[in-house]
């Protein structure tokens, strides 16, 4: 068949189903917008794979990736990124077991527990929490959280990795708990209804039948709050003291985000480059997480 013929028959159709043809703009705008946005991811790979790279060739993989000194600016500057991976692997592993234990029982509660006014003060209160811009976060634990530490710990300084685990786990609540509770809430009644039926409590019904049925909704809370926790920098750079420290629980430290973030403006030359494959090793560590719990998520569905 000829290209005039396919397009003869194809306009024939349209003028027999005119619906068909709504239906086919429709999927079509919605493939461009789906190739747009594999398109931006491919572009800032791209980006920062050609920005980041010569970098840590130059620098060299082993002692840029392991080594433990940042000194970008000394007479014989040294790039080594190790204190900042560890410490944003801490941060970051601090606030999810902080913070997703809290944000699943809320959840939880609110969306098969909670009295109905109770629950719509609740979910006005989170939405607030999520729109609170980031800076309000850092300024609240610099002014209330930093100071409570130092007297509460008798440390000199309470601007740590402790202050900055407390705000990141605040800061993922409100992700938890919403796609949380939209994952329960979307389970349908009859699971319930039936294990009831069978002899089960509310409690077991909601914990060996509702939060199983919701496993995949939960488990995308959980990889957006790791996103909050991981790509976070103003709020971290404003409690967590910023100094390129090996990390320890109450000592001032200076996470992957915060490192890029604060010597960006004044940067040049090589600094500038070790900056972006800061961004670079950022960027491979967020896919490799989210790689990790999309399989246990695709592996816990098949059991």
């Amino acid at each position: 068949m000829s290209l005039n013929e396919r397009i003869t028959v194809l306009v024939s159709g349209y003028k027999a189903n005119p619906k068909r043809l709504i239906e086919d703009l429709i999927h079509f705008i919605f493939l461009i917008l789906g190739l747009i946005t594999v398109g931006c991811v491919l572009i800032i790979t791209i980006y920062l794979i050609i920005s980041g790279l010569p970098a840590i060739i130059e620098i060299g993989p082993i002692e840029f990736l392991f080594g433990t000194r940042w000194a970008s600016t000394a007479s014989e500057p040294a790039f080594g990124i190790l204190p900042f991976i560890l410490t944003s692997i801490y941060g970051t592993a601090g606030a999810i077991i902080i913070g997703v234990p809290i944000g699943f029982f809320v959840a939880v509660y609110l969306a098969k527990m909670a009295p109905r006014k109770f629950k719509e003060t609740m979910q006005l209160c989170v939405g607030v929490l999520a729109g609170i811009p980031s800076v309000i976060y850092g300024l609240v634990g610099m002014s209330v959280l930093v100071p409570a530490i130092r007297a509460i710990f008798d440390v000199p300084d309470g601007a740590s990795l402790f202050a900055a685990i407390i705000v990141l786990s605040v800061m993922i609540l409100p992700s938890v708990i919403n796609v949380s509770l939209s994952a329960l809430e979307a389970v349908p009644h009859e699971y319930e209804e039936a294990s009831l039926s069978l002899g089960a409590t509310s409690i077991e019904t909601y914990f060996r039948v509702t939060v199983p049925a919701a496993r995949s909704g939960i488990f995308t809370a959980i990889v957006l709050g790791i996103g909050r926790a991981i790509g976070e920098a103003m709020a971290i750079m404003m409690v967590a003291g910023n100094v390129a420290n090996m990390p320890g629980l109450f000592k001032s430290v200076r996470f992957l985000t915060t490192a890029v973030a604060s010597e960006m403006s004044y940067s040049s030359g090589l600094q500038r480059e070790a900056l972006f494959s800061i961004a670079l090793v950022l960027f491979f560590f967020i896919m490799l997480i989210n790689a990790v719990l999309n399989f246990l998520k695709t592996r816990s569905q098949k059991i």
